[in-house]
């Protein structure tokens, strides 16, 4: 849900925002293939009402038939292997009757960030897609920014969030930003003190009082419940508060409906 807050002439817009690793669509994951997951992937997002949302991971079929599933969602990405429809997607899904999109862009996880391409010692292609915003009720104007950091290397993570705080500096400025996806490490990770002790960015998880965190963000549909670690994350820029921070486990018929939890939080832009 979306309130808008008066105080005098001082107001803040709460939006409610996620990140949602779907799961690539594969032939092999036998009990849990993508025709399977979609409807309830779609059912979780339409009842926990995110105003926006990144995903990961997504072929371009994929997101097509999420979009036919939540008709009023807008979105916006691209493959990750040609800049067009190529490859996984880390796109961007957005509420139509709450948003209107000024401008959209992407940039690669790599040395070359404006063509396609992979970095360092990754094993594939990364891309960061992201829109700017302007709530039509507010008329506040924001960027958000869907991320998938690579799962192998090391370096690259690292190099990849000195490369996202430049670009997100270099595209959004002063204005509020919100960067959402999966990182592939936790809170201990190199990649992550590089990204988070900036002191430009700040983790959602960190500033609510009581995150609701019963276990770990990577589920693999299941076989991985025990970890606690969450690499799956939401930053937002400076001057933008997080009230609620969640890792939604909803599960049916004893399945996961991706390999990864979404994870949500509610924020107050400024």
């Amino acid at each position: 849900m979306a309130l808008t807050l008066f105080s005098g002439t001082l107001h803040a817009q709460s939006v409610r925002v996620a990140s949602y690793n779907l799961r690539y669509a594969n032939q092999h994951d036998t009990g849990n293939l993508w025709q399977d997951r979609l409807p309830i992937i779609s059912a979780l997002i339409g009842f926990h009402d995110f105003d926006i949302f990144g995903t990961q991971e997504g072929y371009r079929h994929q997101l097509d038939s999420l979009s036919a599933h939540l008709p009023g969602y807008s979105w916006y990405g691209v493959g990750r292997d040609d800049g067009q429809s190529k490859g996984e997607h880390s796109a961007v899904f957005f509420k139509k009757d709450k948003f209107k999109l000024l401008a959209k862009g992407d940039f690669w996880l790599s040395e070359t960030p404006e063509k396609p391409g992979f970095g360092w010692d990754a094993k594939h292609n990364r891309i960061c897609s992201w829109v700017q915003l302007q709530d039509l009720a507010s008329k506040k104007k924001f960027y958000f920014f869907s991320v998938h950091f690579d799962h192998q290397g090391v370096v690259a993570r690292v190099q990849s969030s000195k490369l996202i705080l430049r670009k997100i500096k270099e595209i959004a400025g002063s204005s509020p930003a919100i960067l959402a996806g999966d990182f592939n490490g936790g809170h201990d990770s190199e990649w992550y003190l590089a990204l988070a002790n900036n002191g430009e960015l700040q983790d959602t998880y960190k500033l609510v009082a009581h995150p609701y965190a019963l276990g770990g963000s990577f589920n693999d549909f299941g076989r991985n419940i025990d970890s606690k670690e969450i690499i799956d994350h939401i930053f937002v820029s400076k001057g933008i508060k997080a009230k609620r921070w969640g890792l939604l486990t909803d599960t049916y018929q004893g399945k996961y409906p991706s390999d990864h939890c979404p994870v949500m939080a509610d924020l107050d832009l400024r």
